[in-house]
């Protein structure tokens, strides 16, 4: 591996004569795999041959504070002053990269992450997907949410000790925070939920599921936040442009604005999904669980080749949008939101919601203003109730000016 990457003997025996050669070899030919350029692979190289010297790989695996005190013993890095943004940058560099190589020969000392009943959420999860048959998607929602509660209480060792009280504030400063009563409807709706389950074990009194709760919502009281469709193709022309991320932002906003589709499910798409032939795009319904097919459209399936001939890194991943610098890997949900997020705040485009979901209503609102049916929206969208889609006739202005100009006495 050695040998495309350094020319001059002298240097390639530098690199080959120093402690752990081989697995420091090994490591950097990795780096090629997973679609390192050939500048970063000699970046690698550097940073593990400077900090081998001073680690000790015989005593087992190392912790972190060793990896800190072997980069340490870089003078140059020794010499800058602690608040020098070089000297930051070069430790959290030095770091990501010597972690990394100890993680891919096991001799990296994981520090354990400490997590509150751990046994008690698991068994819970278990009962949602066995017998209640809930979705991935709103199992891990109701997970994580039990997290951030149990993370709240850390001085509180058994669920027996749990009083209304420590829900109470929880709820409280999540309310603080921002949450809606929606949300909060929600986070109250899990911990219910879970203390019904704990308590049918005998983990816990009955009574605290309840005496949990819920603030009053309305039947359709909130409005879908979304920009205007005039300002979602603004959105769409001015992001498209002849640079990586462009292409690959353009190819992500189409799928949001056109077909209207959650985060999650852009995120899930692999090159599988795409059928060239026939021309039909398949989605993976997370909440319904199910898959839907829709017609590839051909401005959508011309920025989707642009970005896989001129952007995609040729790799082992199937997912269809990767992260543009390397390691190769999948765009989360999260990043999709940030690049929408991102490319709003650019334009100066004035929406309350500026994440990935506005782009769905945007899209819903759209449909509706285009005298489409809600069963035919709710069909495009993927709801599974009417009722879902109905949020959406509260938006249509137009219509309601409509209403507001009958003369009702002709009516009399």
């Amino acid at each position: 591996m050695y040998e495309t990457l350094f020319k001059h003997r002298a240097v390639l025996a530098r690199y080959r004569e120093g402690p752990y050669a081989g697995a420091r070899e090994q490591f950097v030919e990795s780096c090629t795999q997973q679609g390192y350029s050939r500048r970063m692979q000699v970046k690698i190289a550097w940073i593990l041959m400077t900090v081998a010297p001073a680690l000790d790989l015989s005593k087992g695996a190392l912790t972190t504070l060793d990896v800190q005190r072997a980069i340490e013993c870089r003078m140059h890095i020794l010499r800058q002053p602690a608040g020098v943004m070089d000297a930051i940058s070069s430790r959290a560099l030095f770091t990501r990269f010597v972690e990394a190589w100890l993680r891919s020969i096991g001799l990296l000392a994981e520090a354990a992450v400490s997590r509150r009943f751990v046994s008690e959420i698991n068994s819970f999860t278990t009962h949602l997907r066995d017998e209640r048959g809930l979705s991935p998607v709103t199992i891990s929602t109701r997970s994580e949410r039990l997290a951030w509660f149990f993370d709240s209480i850390r001085t509180i060792d058994s669920l027996a000790g749990i009083t209304i009280g420590d829900v109470d504030a929880f709820v409280s400063k999540m309310h603080d925070q921002g949450w809606s009563r929606a949300s909060l409807c929600q986070l109250t709706s899990s911990l219910r939920s879970f203390f019904k389950f704990a308590a049918a074990r005998g983990w816990c009194s009955g009574n605290l599921a309840a005496a949990i709760t819920s603030p009053r919502v309305y039947a359709r009281e909130g409005i879908p936040q979304g920009p205007t469709w005039r300002d979602v193709q603004r959105l769409l022309d001015e992001t498209l442009d002849d640079s990586p991320a462009g292409i690959r932002d353009h190819a992500i906003l189409l799928l949001l604005a056109l077909y209207g589709l959650r985060r999650g499910e852009v995120a899930m798409l692999h090159l599988d999904d795409l059928d060239w032939h026939n021309e039909i795009i398949w989605i993976r319904r997370t909440k319904q669980r199910r898959t839907q097919r829709y017609p590839l459209l051909p401005k959508v399936g011309n920025a989707i080749l642009r970005y896989l001939q001129d952007v995609r890194p040729r790799c082992a991943c199937r997912e269809l949008f990767l992260a543009l610098s390397a390691p190769n890997r999948a765009l989360s949900p999260d990043s999709i939101t940030a690049i929408v997020h991102n490319r709003m705040n650019l334009l100066g485009i004035s929406s309350h919601a500026r994440g990935a979901h506005s782009l769905r209503h945007a899209c819903a609102q759209h449909l509706l203003g285009a005298d489409f049916t809600l069963k035919q929206i709710g069909d495009h969208l993927g709801h599974r109730s009417v009722n879902s889609t109905m949020a959406y006739t509260k938006v249509d202005i137009g219509a309601l000016r409509r209403v507001a100009e009958l003369d009702l006495a002709r009516l009399l």
